[in-house]
Order: C-alpha cells, then sequence, then structure tokens
C-alpha cells in the first residue's frame, strides 16, 4: 500500500464527518444518567443499601440475571449516588468494585485480598507474601479506615469455582474481627442457583436478601437503543431499521441488551471503513456476523488442548457430511488424531462430556437419537456459516498439524 493510501484513510477520519458524537456510551462500562425498564431494581437495591448512610449495615445482597440485562450496570449507578450522598452528608463509605472473571487478577486467595488491598492505596506483591501476611495488612487498613464498606464481587460464582467459598466465609468474618468497620457483600452472577452449593455455614453467615433482573424484550432493548442513539451518533446517522434490527436479535439471544449495544458500535465502526454515512441493515448483518465469529474464536483459544482437537475432529467430518455426524464418528477420529500428534486419547466417556460442554457453550448443538434397540447417540451438527467453521478449521489445524493433513 501506498504513502497516499495510507494518508487518505487517517485524513477521512481527522477531516471527514464522523457517524459519531461520543462512542463510549456504547460501551459497557458507560453509565448513563437514565437507565430505562430498571427502576423497579434501583430503587429496590438503593433501599437495601441506604442504611449505610446511617452507619448501620446492610444485608448482604445477591443480584442474579442472564448477561446483558443490566446487572452490573444499576448496581454502578446506586453505588455511585450511595457514594455522592455519603461524601455530601459527611458519612464514611467506601465502594470497592471486583470484576471475578478478569484473568489472573483474582484467581487466588492471595490476588484477591491484594486487590482489596490496592483500593486503600497499598500495593504488595503480586506473589510471595504468606496470606496471614496479606490478612493482617487487610485488617490494618480498614482499622485505619473504619466506616462502612460496599464489596461488590461481579460474577461472583467465577471468584467460587476458582478459589473454593471459603472466601466469602472469611469476608464476612472480617465484621467480628475488625469492630469499627461494617462489610458489606453485593454478589452479582449469571447463576441463579449457585448459593445452593455453598458449605451450609457459609450460607447461613451471608444472610443476604436476593433480587433477579429479568431479560428485556424487544420493545425494551429498543427504548435502551434509542437513548444511546442520541448520545453515540450525530444527527441522522443510523436507520431506524438498523436500530431495530439489533434489538430483535439482542432479545432472541436472552434479551441481551448489552449484545445490541455492541451490534449498533461494530456496525457503525464497519459503515465508517466502507466510508458511508449511514447506519442500516447490511451493515447489522456483518457487524452480526464478526462478532460471532469473535465470540467462536475467543472460546476455541481458550479451551483446553483434548477440547480444540474433539472439535477438530467433528469439523473434518461434518465437512465431508453437513448433515450431521454421531458421537461414535468423532471419537474413532479424534483417537486417530490424538496418536497422529503424539497425544494420549481420553476415554469415550470424557469425550462425550467435552462435546457436551461445546453444546452449552453454542459452538455446535448435539441432540439425542434413538437408534432403537442398539440404544442412542447424540446427531452433533454445527449451526455457523462456512466463514467462521473454516476459520476454526484453519486456526485448530495450525495447532495440530498432523491431525490437520488431508483435512
Amino acid at each position: 500500500m501506498s504513502q497516499s493510501s495510507l494518508d487518505n484513510i487517517f485524513n477521512s477520519y481527522t477531516h471527514g464527518i464522523s457517524i459519531f458524537k461520543d462512542k463510549s456510551s456504547l460501551s459497557a462500562d458507560f453509565t448513563p444518567d437514565n437507565i430505562p425498564h430498571r427502576t423497579k431494581q434501583i430503587e429496590d437495591t438503593a433501599h437495601m443499601l441506604a442504611p449505610v448512610l446511617r452507619g448501620e449495615k446492610p444485608s448482604n445482597i445477591f443480584i442474579y440475571g442472564k448477561t446483558g440485562t443490566g446487572k452490573s450496570l444499576c448496581i454502578r449507578k446506586v453505588t455511585d449516588s450511595l457514594k455522592e450522598a455519603a461524601d455530601n452528608n459527611g458519612g464514611n463509605v467506601k465502594i470497592i468494585y471486583i470484576n471475578c472473571k478478569m484473568g489472573k487478577v483474582v484467581d487466588t486467595e492471595y490476588r484477591l485480598l491484594a486487590q482489596i488491598i490496592s483500593f486503600f492505596d497499598e500495593e504488595v506483591p503480586f506473589t510471595g507474601l504468606p496470606t496471614n501476611t496479606l490478612y493482617r495488612k487487610l485488617y490494618e487498613k480498614l482499622t485505619e479506615t473504619g466506616g462502612s464498606i460496599i464489596l461488590v464481587l461481579d460474577e461472583i460464582d467465577a471468584l467460587i469455582e476458582k478459589i473454593g467459598d471459603e472466601i466469602i466465609y472469611s469476608i464476612t468474618r472480617i465484621n467480628q474481627n475488625v469492630p469499627n468497620i461494617k462489610i458489606t457483600i453485593v454478589g452479582i452472577s449469571n447463576k441463579p442457583t449457585f448459593t445452593d452449593n455453598l458449605d451450609p455455614r457459609i450460607r447461613s453467615s451471608l444472610s443476604e436478601e436476593e433480587m433477579v433482573f429479568p431479560p428485556y424484550n424487544a420493545t425494551e432493548i429498543r427504548d435502551i437503543l434509542d437513548e444511546r442513539v442520541k448520545m453515540a451518533f450525530n444527527k441522522d446517522m443510523v436507520d431506524y431499521g438498523a436500530i431495530t434490527k439489533c434489538a430483535a436479535l439482542a432479545a432472541q439471544e436472552n434479551g441481551d441488551a448489552r449484545k445490541a449495544l455492541d451490534l449498533l458500535r461494530v456496525a457503525a465502526e464497519l459503515c465508517e471503513r466502507d466510508s458511508k454515512r449511514r447506519v442500516d441493515e447490511t451493515f447489522v448483518n456483518k457487524a452480526q456476523e464478526k462478532l460471532d465469529k469473535d465470540r467462536i474464536m475467543e472460546l476455541i483459544r481458550v479451551q483446553p488442548k483434548h477440547s480444540k482437537l474433539v472439535l477438530l475432529a467433528m469439523l473434518k467430518l461434518y465437512k465431508d457430511n453437513s448433515r450431521g455426524v454421531q458421537t461414535g464418528e468423532v471419537y474413532t477420529t479424534y483417537e486417530k488424531m490424538a496418536a497422529d500428534n503424539g497425544l494420549k486419547a481420553l476415554t469415550q466417556r470424557r469425550v462425550s462430556d467435552l462435546i457436551s460442554e461445546l453444546d452449552m457453550m453454542g459452538v455446535i448443538n448435539a441432540s439425542v437419537i434413538s437408534k432403537g434397540r442398539y440404544g442412542r447417540t447424540r446427531r452433533i451438527n454445527i449451526h455457523l456459516n462456512e466463514r467462521i467453521v473454516s476459520l476454526m478449521s484453519k486456526t485448530l489445524g495450525r495447532e495440530f498439524p498432523e491431525a490437520f493433513i488431508n483435512f
């Protein structure tokens, strides 16, 4: 590419008319002044946490709902307002927000404690100190600070899966070990039943209140998009049909408003790259394909090696028979691929579990079929477009070159 071509690209962004007025208002981190269709949830949460303004300790709160139903957004809105009210009235309230799914940030008890301590402007080594030392340092900081702390643990179920439920008990015990502090846990989870598996002793120590955020319907998502479009885009840059389509597609996927916002943002980015000045349904379709591809490829990237090999076996079989393949065929192909790549094959039962996990993630669709007196099996289909399937195959083939020969 010539220098003049590059200059033309950059000049179109620096001197042209932008579609966007404020792109940040489409991001997941943006907190708008008004959150449509969540007034009751916001008011209920505010009432639950308001006792901290009188120096009292509220009950712990657990908030459930599927992805994109506004849980984190509403909690940020309430806690930001609560902090402002406390500061204006001479209260001593500190908000600590931790996303428990952020990679290696809180994948051990040590790192969680280090993350909490960092909110008190105290840095500790990433590793190396005894855990008891971190607890002692945390107690010291809490004693110095005093007052009330709202500890928001977003995706708390991921934290429990990584390091166990004992950490929750340890946090609740801080209220007894540090006399002048009141810690309230606000747990946010996509899994309504995750507390059912907690140790009964821990569950009883929580004394929690619960709240469920229902999925948005298409009309509600449309209202959310209408408000964000006014903030995010210059006038007359987005077709009515594009907004409606984003809302409809997101409503089909469990009422995920975040999905709708991502769709609209990516559609507008693709529109700009195409040097167009109005986002229509065509760009929404392109955005959906791009997001699906990105999601699938990220899911594949983080899978264990054998899970990737099972998927590659399915892709190979599916290439030859697009009407679907059966689990027995998958295992035979996987077993050969494992041997070709110097790996010891897992048992057929374990491979069946891996197929179920891929089904749950939406990468494949595995339906049970009856074979009469020969028992039952599962027919596997891949409901993705050919471009994504091809990209998946090539990506996995680079990791397992021997298995990919003659694919």
